[in-house]
């Protein structure tokens, strides 16, 4: 005869008194979902696309466009970073991005545009000339990617890309604006050190007013509006003439105000600050 036995399952109990919860540590992690943000990354693509496209309508001949092109990217590459502050959309994806869109824009399309308009004839100190705007914009991008959070972000550490783009785009929409004659012998050599001093005044250490302190949702007093009324209505006069002078303008506030300071007795305000547990070599 056989016996079958049966072993009963027992439920287990939950130990007496409160549960506890588990640590963080042992916490499963949550997966994201990797992506792109949209809206300030279309920005910087529509800014790389003007830049491109200045490239293309110097290859073409049509310089004017050219340069408006290159004005355009300096607006949409200064509105991508405000959207993503805005939105607190801020991603090292984005920030990379812009720093590639720049260099198209600011570094390689000025510096074919003006090769392409003037600096040609001149020789291998044309092109000299162009690449030594091409290189100072590589530089002040690698220099300013590697100095964040160590600079005062109220000035630059040198003059920033898109208004050497600008100075260099306006000083061709000038003269094209003007009809000025490419053959006359000194219009190439004064475009040749318009790119030069531009590329140099990159990598210099010159402070420039960045802006970045100014808050666009703040309030503002009255004036600022009507300040930018007759902003607006000056450059739309004459762009040419006025975003040329108004970049001239720009170009040389740094150094006179690096001047102005070493004349008080005061440092630069856009020398980098030493980093945390950085060694200070020993005084002589």
């Amino acid at each position: 005869m056989k016996m079958s036995m049966r072993f009963r399952r027992r439920k287990l109990r939950p130990l007496a008194g409160s549960a506890v919860p588990l640590p963080d540590d042992f916490k499963t992690p949550v997966r994201r979902r990797r992506g792109i943000i949209l809206l300030p990354n279309l920005f910087t693509t529509a800014a790389l696309f003007a830049g491109f496209f200045a490239t293309v309508q110097a290859m073409n001949q049509r310089f004017d466009w050219a340069a408006i092109a290159i004005f355009a990217a300096m607006v949409l590459d200064g509105m991508d970073g405000r959207v993503a502050r805005l939105t607190n959309t801020q991603t090292a994806f984005g920030a990379q991005y812009d720093s590639l869109s720049d260099m198209t824009s600011f570094g390689v399309a000025p510096a074919l545009v003006m090769y392409e308009w003037a600096l040609r004839g001149l020789g291998r100190w044309g092109w000299a000339g162009a690449f030594v705007y091409c290189a100072g914009a590589a530089l002040r991008l690698a220099r300013f990617n590697a100095n964040i959070g160590v600079v005062d972000r109220r000035f630059f550490q040198g003059l920033p890309s898109p208004a050497a783009a600008a100075l260099v785009a306006g000083f061709v929409w000038l003269a094209v604006d003007n009809k000025l004659q490419i053959q006359e012998v000194w219009l190439p050599w004064v475009a040749f050190g318009v790119t030069v001093y531009a590329g140099l005044t990159m990598v210099s250490s010159a402070p420039f007013y960045s802006g970045k302190s100014f808050q666009v949702g703040a309030s503002v007093p009255f004036w600022v509006m009507v300040a930018i009324v007759v902003g607006i209505f000056f450059v739309s006069s004459d762009p040419p003439i006025v975003l040329f002078v108004l970049f001239c303008c720009y170009a040389v506030s740094g150094y006179l105000y690096w001047g102005w300071r070493l004349w008080r007795g005061e440092s630069n305000p856009a020398r980098p600050a030493p980093r945390a547990g950085a060694e200070t070599p020993p005084s002589h």
